[in-house]
């Protein structure tokens, strides 16, 4: 499915959901530039990962647009989900096969050509140090391994647009490395990503766009450098989203 020219990567527009009485994401509104490294922080329950889950077409939203490249996830989203690939938060993988034939049943499921789906899968599987395991079932996967397996899926079928979330949680500082080193590469090739996390140091280290999610709205978006400012990353999310008292926490019987 052929961009919009003129699109950005992730446009969010007005989205809104809402669970029973409490507004998860209210009116949130956001752009991801066209071969950016997109980093999304915010608090627990902030709403990043319902934002992300209706941005790629996991979640539908009450109300709002979210576009890919022009392509409109929920009125085109045949369009929209060939050219993203998805790591979402609890990735539920078919757990009876192997790490191999995981990969071999998804892509073609996403319609690749059996022959290509064998080399992406061997490559993929021996770039994220996985060929090892690639006769294990997934039900035997570590935490670890199934990240790194869920983002060889997410990369299979070569998208333009990479949303991850929490892609490094639970993997090995070896493994991590790796992933650093694909992921920067992906963006150096023309691709774009956006990257959920709460590790502040590893948004800082790899985006150069960064907005923060705080109840449900935006609380700051743009480059890198304009979100911080000249402090860092988490001086200034501290900042946008602290304790508005200004105290820290101590619990009472641990005073000496």
């Amino acid at each position: 499915m052929r961009a919009s020219p003129d699109a950005p990567a992730l446009r969010l527009t007005g989205l809104v959901k809402r669970f029973a009485h409490k507004l998860a994401v209210d009116h949130v509104s956001l752009e991801v530039p066209r071969g950016s490294f997109f980093g999304l922080v915010g608090p627990n329950g902030a709403g990043k990962t319902t934002s992300l889950s209706m941005a790629v077409g996991l979640l539908r939203p009450d109300a709002g647009r979210a576009e890919v490249f022009g392509q409109d996830m929920w009125s085109a989203p045949d369009g929209a989900k060939a050219l993203v690939g998805v790591l979402p938060d609890g990735l539920a993988l078919p757990e009876r096969l192997t790490g191999r034939e995981a990969l071999t049943y998804l892509g073609l499921l996403r319609g690749l050509a059996e022959d290509v789906v064998a080399r992406r899968a061997e490559e993929l599987l021996s770039v994220l140090e996985l060929d090892g395991a690639g006769q294990t079932l997934v039900i035997e996967y570590s935490t670890g391994m199934r990240k790194k397996l869920g983002l060889a899926t997410a990369l299979l079928h070569a998208p333009r647009l990479l949303v991850l979330d929490e892609p490094f949680e639970a993997v090995d500082p070896v493994s991590a490395a790796t992933i650093k080193t694909i992921l920067r590469g992906f963006v150096a090739g023309g691709g774009s990503i956006v990257l959920s996390s709460h590790v502040m140091a590893l948004v800082e280290q790899l985006c150069d766009h960064v907005a923060v999610i705080d109840q449900g709205r935006v609380a700051a978006a743009g480059t890198l450098d304009e979100v911080r400012g000249r402090r860092s990353l988490e001086d200034a999310f501290v900042g946008l989203v602290g304790d508005p008292a200004g105290g820290v926490k101590e619990l009472s019987w641990l005073s000496r």
